[in-house]
């Protein structure tokens, strides 16, 4: 087992002590840096453009140096002898932190950046390799103020699990999400380090830390590419407004302020209207995309007449059949917009072709000046007609003609009258678009002008996204890469992934499946519980297991009263250390509340746009997935299960939330598969 953290013994107290000097040299070091910023001044800008981007380069830079009072500014450090071939080279002792510190007058650095290089060693060195290194220690703190350490010898000795480690782990939570930095193991270290031109798809069961990994990551790859991604960016994409709140700290906490986050919603738009499963599954369907590619196309239309153009006393012609050869050679080569706009041009340039026949020598202001005469424009909109995404999709869901040809040989009779409006709006621009079709309507806008690409994006919960989603995120990341993050159990909408393979398919991304199933955050009894669900909704999967025994994590009571059964398991909870959530279904949220209420208990109620700090909070089930919580109460399974097509997905996303204990209260039998 590693050493015990020290409070007694002399030599210990005296390592302690010398720990402590160098974290308090450190954090005035890392004072002396954040005034330096702040003291350098934009006005060395030759213009005002240049001056307010300077400013905001010094603005970000100041607020990456912020100290974080209640976070260690390091948490770990190696050491070597100089005798190993890998480390001979590098200072003899070695403290890792969430940001480099250094000594402003030496330049010595005091603590290293966890994401160089060098640091790498101290979440890979082992036993079996100690990568040139004697010793790891980790710190243990309280708040931001240091209380023990552990050392743990890298000579070939198998060594127990770290108390300081473990307790880390444990350590109750309040609030948003925490970084992992000081706890990240040897498998999540593989995949935070990927190089950015490799997609990573993280296929992780409950607990296993996919999410902060995949944060992690985003860290690393700025880290490490700060010039390139700066220009292009790094957006994490997540299920919901909450969940973004509740990660929104990690990042800034690692000192990286310039990452966008959104929705599904946020990037495609607000869905207006609501409409049936079976319809949203076949409008998420990625076959829609070669229907919407023909729809469009097939809107250019055979001229109905030739082009003359007069320019002064001449006249110029182009035959009907030297327009539609012109039209016909553009289209499909690009960009439907594009196509449009290299259509009037290549108008423009047959008239100087016939005016320079006639002994005239037009430049490019003439065929510029041809391409936006009314006679080209006119026959421009005849044949290649201006389209936005709204005109384009509301004709193809209005029109069963065109409908039927844009899906002939890809969609059935059946399915293209499930796609057909009933009551059609009067126009697209009094339409109410569904979720589904803001994935359409995205599409679309690609076809007809190209969508701009990122350096890296990160999805979480990706398995919730359809295929014409994924489609619109492959095309924000179509010259970047991706950190695509998820669970194939906890898939609960009606077109859920089925597989990693089909998701980077559809992405357009070429990427390896890496499967995380040690749990480090569910304890053990509570994962092997919701496990029971696996063989139904997803077979194909590993059975998660757990490194914490979690003695007494889970309770299982069967009461009369379901309202007093709640209220009395959330007074249980909060008699203990940490956040408590309570999950309920959705129709049931008022009542539950109204229950602790009468009962004299304080609570929050989560909504969809953003977190709640309330310690107790209820839960809808369907806004659970990705939270966690240090005390679970789960109420009515059965009712979570039956609300849904994919209930017992939904119901085993509910029962994994918990990091120290899970209460299930029901009144209704348990779903048969919890019983076996």
């Amino acid at each position: 087992m590693p050493e015990k953290p020290a409070t007694v013994d002399e030599d210990q107290a005296a390592v302690l002590a010398a720990e402590q000097a160098h974290l308090a040299e450190s954090r005035d070091a890392l004072r002396r840096m954040r005034e330096h910023a702040q003291s350098l001044n934009a006005d060395v800008a030759a213009d005002w453009v240049s001056r307010q981007f300077l400013e905001s380069l010094l603005d970000q830079r100041v607020a990456a140096l912020a100290d974080h009072p209640d976070t260690p500014l390091f948490f770990g450090r190696m050491d070597h002898d100089g005798t190993g071939e890998e480390t001979i080279d590098l200072p003899a002792t070695m403290y890792v932190g969430r940001r480099h510190v250094h000594d402003g007058d030496e330049g010595k650095p005091l603590v290293l950046d966890w994401r160089a290089p060098v640091s790498r060693a101290f979440y890979q060195a082992g036993p079996a390799d100690p990568m040139g290194w004697r010793r790891r220690r980790r710190f243990g703190f309280q708040g931001g103020a240091l209380t023990a350490f552990e050392d743990e010898p890298l000579d070939g000795r198998e060594l127990g699990p770290s108390t300081i480690l473990t307790d880390e782990i444990e350590r109750p939570r309040t609030g948003p999400m925490r970084d992992i930095v000081a706890t990240i193991q040897p498998e999540q270290d593989e995949i935070v380090r990927a190089e950015l031109a490799r997609t990573v798809c993280v296929q992780g069961a409950p607990g296993t830390g996919k999410t902060a990994v995949g944060l992690h990551r985003a860290a690393y790859l700025l880290f490490t590419h700060r010039e390139r991604l700066a220009r292009s960016g790094v957006l994490i994409v997540g299920p919901n407004r909450a969940f973004l709140s509740y990660i929104s700290a990690v990042l800034p906490a690692l000192g990286e302020v310039r990452v966008d986050q959104a929705t599904i919603e946020d990037l495609l738009g607000a869905p207006l209207a609501e409409e049936r499963a079976e319809v949203a599954a076949l409008k998420g369907d990625d076959r829609m995309a070669g229907v919407l590619h023909k729809a469009l196309w097939r809107l250019i239309r055979k001229p109905e007449e030739g082009l003359v153009v007069t320019r002064g006393a001449s006249r110029f012609r182009l035959a009907d059949h030297e327009v539609r050869e012109i039209a016909a050679s553009l289209r499909g080569t690009s960009r439907y917009g594009n196509g449009r706009a290299s259509f009037a041009q290549r108008l423009a340039h047959q008239i100087l072709v016939r005016m320079e026949q006639r002994g005239e020598a037009p430049d490019d202001r003439v065929q510029d000046q041809v391409a936006r005469s009314k006679p080209v424009k006119e026959i421009v909109e005849q044949v290649w007609p201006k389209m936005t995404p709204e005109q384009v999709l509301f004709m193809l869901l209005t029109d069963a003609d065109m409908l039927r040809t844009a899906a002939k040989g890809v969609l059935t009779d059946e399915e293209q009258a499930l796609l057909l409006w009933a009551k059609p709006y009067r126009s697209h621009r009094t339409a109410k678009w569904t979720a589904a079709d803001r994935a359409l309507l995205d599409e679309l806008a690609d076809l007809i002008e190209r969508t701009s690409s990122l350096g890296h994006l990160v999805v979480d919960e990706a398995q919730d996204l359809s295929s014409m989603q994924l489609r619109a995120l492959g095309r924000r990341c179509g010259t970047g890469s991706a950190t695509v993050l998820g669970d194939i159990a906890q898939g609960t909408t009606p077109w859920s992934a089925r597989s990693w393979e089909d998701v980077l398919r559809h992405l357009g991304q070429e990427g390896e499946v890496t499967e995380l199933t040690l749990g480090f955050r569910v304890p053990g009894p509570v994962l092997d519980f919701a496990a029971r669900l696996l063989p139904v909704v997803a077979p194909e999967l590993e059975v998660p297991r757990s490194l914490r025994a979690g003695v007494q994590a889970l309770t299982i009571q069967r009461v009369t009263d379901l309202d007093e059964g709640a209220v009395q398991a959330a007074r249980a909870a909060l008699a203990r250390e940490g956040s408590v959530g309570l999950i309920v279904p959705d129709a049931a949220i008022k009542a539950y509340s109204a229950a602790l209420t009468g009962a004299g208990v304080e609570h929050g109620v989560l909504s969809p746009e953003s977190a709640e700090t309330d310690r107790l909070l209820i839960v809808p089930a369907t806004l659970a997935k990705g939270l966690e919580y240090d005390h679970v109460i789960v109420a009515e399974p059965a009712e979570i299960a039956a609300a849904e097509e994919r209930g017992l997905a939904r119901l085993y996303v509910v029962l994994t939330r918990a990091v120290s204990t899970l209460t299930v209260v029901h009144r209704a039998d348990l779903p048969a598969q919890l019983l076996s």
